[in-house]
């Protein structure tokens, strides 16, 4: 078979990357995803109706668009306890999506927000808005909020231009899942983020019990995960004596790239030449497309090749279900609008930055290594 890039993606596989394009576009549309995923009109359609009707996407002409803002400027929450008064404090929420992994840590600020009787305005912006700072502005000037909460993009030219906007708007503020500096000084900025270093860690720890020795990562090269990832998942290396011969890293472009596909085949092409029995895969949608890839090539799911996604967002939709790695989603956003109102409550407290640890959900993707040989 000499064109191996062009297999049709599972169900699961399919919905992930109909939620990762509209995380990142704003918007799908059916003849572009047609050709993307490999599949019928009405196999897509069938997927789009089901996703609709568990509130995942609104249909459109031609095409979907995300679900309406979890909150919005309209929406209020009564004080905590009968014995508060007046107008509660109002915190703003701008993170890159509302959709692929956003959804759970806006679910958890809520909560959190809730319980402690505070308002919540939740913005998305995207990964591709160049500049926050508009948006950003507007909660401030327009509407008059107590704090922010803010999921910058670190990866643009006014990334730091945001920070230092962020640090004398004259709002408190608590970035999540980002840290960043202000200058001159090199003040570290409030933050709670997830410890991503310590996911691939474990994920290594999980592969080297099951006897593996032979393993690889592979990870979306435009996440700011992906950094942490990396950095983990050397250390682990170390820490179980793996030397650079025997795992290999690789990096993916956008799964809309149309050199994604070549991208999955020379990773487990390289997988498959140096003898690799187990992957990490960040995230989900691509390990998924790895699992789907393997198993089109006779590549058995786990008994040839033990492969973890990083994410847990939709892993365990798969078959065989995923074993992953799962940020703390909920409780990363209670973190942070905890983190906020301690500081509204005492401005002149110390900055804290915040890491709260992933987990490992293990499923039927990982097996004990097969016998060199076998």
């Amino acid at each position: 078979m000499n064109d191996k890039a062009n297999y049709s993606l599972l169900a699961p596989a399919r919905r992930s990357h109909v939620l990762a394009s509209l995380s990142r576009d704003g918007v799908v549309r059916i003849s572009q995803l047609i050709d993307e995923l490999g599949v019928s009109p009405v196999t897509l359609r069938r997927d789009l109706a089901q996703m609709e009707d568990e509130g995942l996407l609104v249909r459109i002409h031609g095409g979907a668009v995300p679900p309406v803002v979890i909150a919005d400027e309209d929406d209020e929450v009564a004080p905590s306890s009968p014995e508060e008064s007046g107008a509660p404090r109002t915190i703003a929420v701008l993170v890159p999506s509302l959709n692929y992994y956003w959804p759970g840590v806006t679910r958890g600020m809520e909560q959190e927000a809730r319980r402690r009787g505070v308002r919540v305005l939740v913005r998305a912006a995207s990964y591709s808005l160049q500049d926050e700072r508009p948006v950003l502005e507007r909660f401030v000037n327009a509407e008059g909020v107590d704090g922010l909460i803010v999921a910058p993009n670190t990866d643009t030219p006014h990334a730091q231009d945001v920070i230092q906007w962020l640090a004398e708007c004259g709002v408190p503020s608590v970035l999540v899942e980002r840290e960043a500096i202000v200058l001159p000084g090199n003040e570290p900025v409030e933050s709670v983020t997830s410890d991503h270093a310590l996911g691939a860690v474990l994920a290594a720890r999980h592969l080297a019990s099951l006897g593996h020795r032979t393993v690889g990562l592979v990870i979306s090269r435009d996440s700011p995960t992906s950094r942490k990832i990396s950095q983990g998942w050397d250390a682990a290396c170390r820490e179980l004596d793996l030397t650079p011969t025997e795992h290999f890293e690789s990096f993916l472009p956008d799964r809309t790239s149309p050199e994604f596909s070549a991208a999955v085949d020379a990773a487990l092409d390289t997988a498959v030449e140096r003898g690799t029995t187990a992957l990490l895969v960040h995230p989900d949608a691509e390990a998924m497309a790895f699992a789907d890839l393997a198993l089109a090539r006779g590549i058995r799911v786990p008994e040839d090749l033990s492969i973890i996604a990083y994410d847990d967002e939709v892993a365990a939709m798969f078959s065989p279900a995923l074993t992953a790695v799962r940020p703390p989603r909920e409780a990363l956003g209670a973190a942070a609008v905890d983190l906020l109102l301690r500081r509204l409550e005492d401005p002149s407290r110390p900055v804290h930055r915040v890491t709260v640890n992933p987990a490992l959900n293990v499923r039927a993707s990982t097996a004990p290594a097969p016998e060199r040989g076998a």
